[in-house]
């Protein structure tokens, strides 16, 4: 069994690449631009949502086949085209030249697979079968979405605020740690759901914090 390292990737204002323009492309590139990419799309034909993100300004659209060559420059590829014949020749550059490779639908031809995510704010979850089951990563997305909701990202943001503040004060670090060991085991992000700010008030003014 392959074991898969998880990591966390920067790719904020990195080039990376999509080799394809269809439905599966367009979902790639939108998961690429969230995260600040600065996406390249090689492809003959592409959707007409392709064609608007490069209208926009959004992505950089060389509209025809690839070539040898064109991932001089990549951070990242990804290998999105129905054609055998380009995906093998996409996967032979890319290997060549170190990059970070997604070869859609074939784990076993990539470097690095794509989790199912849930993103509230700065809470990222990814979940990974390691590609044995793309639609039981989705389950448990859906499972997990429903525990995460939105106030995690409300909660997050306080929680950032709060630590900055206490990180601030010269205080000993294991009274630090008790600290934040004491705001993280609190329902906050329940007092948030249910708009309880009271609740989360007395526990700022008890910590000698802001809201």
């Amino acid at each position: 069994m392959e074991a898969y390292y998880p990591i966390f990737l920067r790719i904020e204002q990195k080039r990376c690449v999509v080799i394809g323009g269809g439905k599966v492309a367009l979902r790639k590139i939108k998961s690429l631009l969230s995260c600040g990419a600065r996406v390249v799309v090689i492809a003959p034909e592409v959707l007409p949502e392709i064609e608007e993100l490069a209208r926009e300004g959004k992505i950089e659209l060389i509209q025809r086949p690839y070539q040898e060559g064109d991932l001089e420059g990549a951070f990242l590829v990804v290998a999105a085209t129905n054609n055998p014949a380009v995906q093998e020749q996409v996967v032979s550059e890319a290997e060549r030249r170190g990059l970070l490779l997604n070869v859609v639908d074939q784990p076993e031809r990539s470097n690095f697979i794509v989790p199912s995510v849930i993103r509230r704010g700065r809470l990222s979850l990814a979940i990974s079968t390691s590609g044995a089951s793309p639609a039981l990563a989705r389950r448990l997305r859906e499972t997990l979405e429903e525990l995460f909701g939105p106030e995690y990202a409300d909660y997050l943001e306080l929680m950032a605020r709060w630590r900055r503040e206490i990180l601030s004060r010269d205080l000993p670090e294991e009274e630090r740690r008790q600290i934040f060991e004491q705001l993280a085991l609190l329902p906050i992000p329940l007092w948030i759901k249910r708009g309880e700010w009271a609740q989360i008030e007395a526990v700022a003014r008890n910590f000698g914090l802001s809201l």
